[in-house]
């Protein structure tokens, strides 16, 4: 990555004679790094490209990459555990000041590898005292805690105050393992194997791993969704993208060292069993008859080994869930390996039936679409293309068939897909107009429209959104929001994903590159921004609901806002369009009828108690390390879940009924794993239990449907109106010219 002034070498001799002693090394075992004259011409070929075409590039300066040096040590140790303040000290003082100049004229990454080498030292030099604090008594009585997130605090300001948290980390892991019923001498060695495995992980990092790291911290600088790819990585790329296929169906990171789950492939085994949720961590890995291996601190690539498999195969994994609010919590589950059909991707629909005051039968159509895809997604050689918008205009004359009066759209977990799909599926629901606007990084700004006056529904509608709604997802609803097609509902807001990347080969960029024998990476980096055709973008504030319901995800770190340097949120001008928002005459009663409900009905007292209960733990930054105190902690724990589970399963019985409607073969039930006597309840939405098209007291779907019956009835009442029409219909007159627009090619 970034440049930095090497060591001079008798100084880094000497200080590995200092450190390595006590992990039994001597300096000739560790490895040395140098440049490949390729790898220098990509790094001075990608910071020369951020810096001339990211969307960003004019907010970066060269004194910026300056904090490219404490980054990389935050993600060689993220939770500031094993560098100590005065090796930050010491790196700022001798790289920060010629990050950029030798990276982009020298190609000079030296400092990526002086700043892991000392970080190497370290961890050998802890990890041997590890193995030694392990052998002895361990008192797990006393009164003291341990900060789980280290991600923002300081480093230690010396070894003694290094020795100080490392004993209490200690006592945090076994105290972990304790609770998951392994006596003392069990948890000391799962402890001793968990740190001999990253020491060997350690050992096996190569100077090309360094690099992408380094670079990607350079490229970071700009935007969190800018990276470089190494030669390896992007050769890889089409293999993984194979694997999203063929294997679980799940896009994976590591943070930490836990392998976290980062997205859920529509259609693929995880996205059909539903027991795997993004957030979750995966903490060991077993074939069927097989020890389980534990993957902590294992590289990511060895833990997507470990995970693919033959199709058919299943694999079982022990999660910790990301709703759990103790950390302690474990749950296995079991996915068969399987080939992502595009048929479980696709969009599919059900009616569900509400009782009118007069006692009626009320049916409102609900359409679930899991992403915006498009006609690369399958290998259809058929003339008309299988694409997101073209299922659900299908779904809709199927619903409307059925006498649907109103219309859900459910975009939850929906992380985008082809910008193209979006503006098609947004024109189902409006005559014509812009839909979305498009900056570029010279700030030129088109418009795309819907052009096609014809309305596939001009009912009443609603759009059901969640933290996971991203992208093109936040285009539909915000559109729709800006038109006041539709009245939006769901968590405070969407995730705040507003840009676009685009994925470069190096070889591209560089005739010397295009020449070199040697085998070149990629950078992916952003380009453009969307905009809502009011002019607001959707980036970091995304859309915020007009109807907003309690959640857990509005108290888990996963929106953009949580990610370092997100680009701003703006406004350009608006574009032309017929509508606006929902008029306070049509907002305020249907707000106010969901509020009365919120207050009134059970579903929602225990939906406020999960929350709240999931807000205060969350709030708890220390963590006791007394094993006393934990067990009556992780007691009250295990009692609210059963409680919870019970309160759920009796909301559960008064869901309303549906009759699911599929474009192909509805999905297969999951698998669970067997129930263990030992096992821990499953998380508190209780997902887990789940082996139904649609899940149980879905409290964010129940009252959605209800608001879409409180805008049926308000439409039958012409006081209500706000316009010329009922609340929440089409305007079907085709009046006003659309936007002026540049044609997509």
């Amino acid at each position: 990555m970034t440049r930095v002034f090497e060591f001079p070498r008798r100084f880094a001799l000497l200080l590995w004679l200092l450190l390595a002693p006590s992990a039994g090394l001597s300096a000739t075992d560790q490895k040395r790094f140098s440049t490949s004259t390729t790898l220098a011409a990509e790094a001075s070929t990608l910071t020369k490209l951020l810096d001339e075409l990211h969307y960003n590039h004019d907010a970066v300066r060269s004194a910026d990459y300056a904090n490219v040096i404490p980054d990389f040590m935050g993600e060689l140790d993220g939770q500031r555990l094993f560098f100590l303040g005065p090796d930050r000290t010491r790196f700022m003082e001798e790289h920060s000041k010629n990050v950029y100049y030798n990276t982009a004229f020298l190609g000079n990454i030296n400092a990526a590898y002086e700043i892991f080498y000392v970080y190497q030292a370290r961890v050998e030099s802890r990890i041997a005292w590890i193995f030694g604090q392990l052998k002895k008594d361990w008192d797990l009585s006393v009164s003291e805690s341990y900060r789980l997130d280290r991600q923002k605090s300081e480093w230690p300001a010396s070894a003694a105050a290094a020795d100080e948290l490392w004993l209490r980390r200690l006592k945090f892991e076994l105290v972990q393992e304790v609770l998951n019923k392994k006596s003392l001498d069990e948890a000391r060695a799962l402890v001793r194997k968990r740190y001999e495995r990253m020491l060997k992980n350690l050992g096996e990092i190569e100077g090309n791993d360094l690099a992408e790291i380094y670079l990607s911290t350079i490229a970071r600088l700009y935007d969190p969704h800018s990276t470089y790819f190494s030669a390896t990585t992007f050769e890889d790329f089409g293999i993984q993208m194979k694997l999203q296929l063929v294997g679980i169906g799940a896009l994976l990171g590591v943070e930490d060292d836990y392998c976290i789950v980062k997205e859920i492939v529509p259609g693929g085994p995880a996205d059909i069993g539903r027991e795997l949720k993004p957030n979750d961590k995966i903490i060991s890995v077993a074939e069927k008859g097989a020890e389980p291996v534990e993957i902590i601190g294992m590289k990511l690539r060895k833990i997507v080994d470990k995970i693919r498999g033959k199709k058919g195969t299943p694999v079982s994994l022990l999660i910790q869930p990301a709703d759990a609010s103790d950390s302690s919590v474990r749950r296995e589950i079991i996915i068969v390996r399987d080939t992502v059909k595009l048929n479980s991707a696709r969009a599919r629909a059900a009616t569900f039936d509400l009782l009118e005051p007069d006692g009626k039968t009320q049916p409102i159509g609900v359409i679930t679409l899991p992403a915006f895809y498009g006609p690369a997604d399958d290998g259809d050689t058929d003339t008309e293309k299988t694409t997101a918008s073209r299922d659900v205009a299908r779904l809709i004359e199927q619903l409307k068939q059925q006498g649907v009066v109103g219309l859900v759209l459910d975009l939850r977990r929906n992380g985008g897909g082809y910008l193209s799909e979006a503006i098609e599926l947004a024109g189902l629901f409006i005559s014509r107009g812009p839909i979305v606007q498009v900056k570029n990084y010279n700030g030129e700004i088109h418009v795309d429209s819907d052009r096609d006056p014809k309305i596939a529904y001009a009912g009443p509608l609603a759009v059901l959104v969640d933290r996971f709604s991203a992208s093109a997802s936040e285009i539909v609803a915000g559109a729709l929001q800006n038109y006041g097609r539709a009245v939006v509902v769901g968590v405070s807001s969407t995730h705040g994903k507003g840009s676009v990347q685009q994925v470069v080969e190096m070889k591209q960029l560089s005739r010397a590159l295009a020449l070199s024998p040697q085998k070149t990476g990629a950078a992916k980096f952003t380009i453009q921004k969307y905009y809502l055709p009011s002019g607001a973008s959707t980036q970091l504030k995304g859309v915020v609901p007009d109807l907003i319901l309690p959640s857990i995800e509005d108290y888990l770190p996963i929106g953009e806002g949580d990610l370092p340097r997100a680009l701003v949120w703006d406004q350009i001008p608006t574009s032309f369009f017929e509508g606006g928002p929902l008029d306070p005459k049509v907002l305020t009663p249907l707000r106010q009828a969901s509020l009365d409900r919120q207050s009134k009905l059970d579903e929602f007292t225990y939906l406020r108690k999960v929350v709240d209960r999931f807000k205060t733990r969350q709030e708890q930054k220390l963590i006791s390390v007394n094993l006393e105190e934990r067990r009556k902690q992780k007691a009250e724990e295990d009692a609210f879940r059963k409680e919870m589970k019970l309160e759920k399963e009796r909301i559960a019985k008064s869901d309303y009924p549906f009759k699911p409607y599929y474009l192909g073969p509805p999905p297969a039930p999951k698998i669970r794993a067997p129930k263990k006597e030992d096992d821990d309840d499953e998380g508190l939405d209780g997902s887990a239990e789940e082996n139904e098209t649609y899940v149980k007291a879905d409290v964010h779907l129940r009252e959605t449907l209800r608001v879409v019956s409180d805008a049926i009835a308000l439409g039958r009442n012409r006081e209500s109106w706000a316009s010329n029409r009922a609340p929440l219909t089409a305007i079907t007159s085709n009046v006003g010219a659309p936007a002026a627009t540049k044609p997509r090619g």
